[in-house]
């Protein structure tokens, strides 16, 4: 089994969509409004804004969670700076001998969303 799809809340469409296209780094897939949605594909699994749907935690792989927020600066608020969630020592759930990083930023609409990547520890 594997994920399709995740739904996100999102009051305005077009500001979500312009702040999804910045983050992820490409446009939306598909919009259908009415009923209000946006699709953005996230390597095989797509993103849905939906003015309908709740609030989501997502967690977005990234190269560099520093330089990530570095490139967001000003652009969105930071809920959590980064910092290191564990180190992996197998590879039950991220690379074996990886420091695991985590920020989490807010979206245009409220939502949390965290940055994860992996280091070498």
């Amino acid at each position: 089994m594997n994920l399709v799809q995740i739904a996100q809340h999102a009051d305005d469409l077009d500001r979500a969509a312009d702040f999804y296209t910045m983050l992820i780094g490409r446009p939306p897939l598909a919009r259908f409004d009415p009923p209000g949605l946006v699709f953005f594909d996230l390597d095989g699994a797509r993103l849905l804004l939906d003015r309908a749907a709740p609030s989501a935690l997502l967690y977005l792989l990234v190269d560099n969670v520093h330089e990530t927020l570095e490139e967001l600066d000003g652009l969105v608020d930071v809920v959590s700076a980064p910092h290191v969630i564990f180190t992996h020592d197998d590879d039950t759930l991220g690379p074996q001998g990886f420091e695991e990083w985590q920020a989490f930023i807010r979206d245009s609409e409220g939502n949390t969303v965290g940055l994860v990547a992996f280091q070498r520890a």
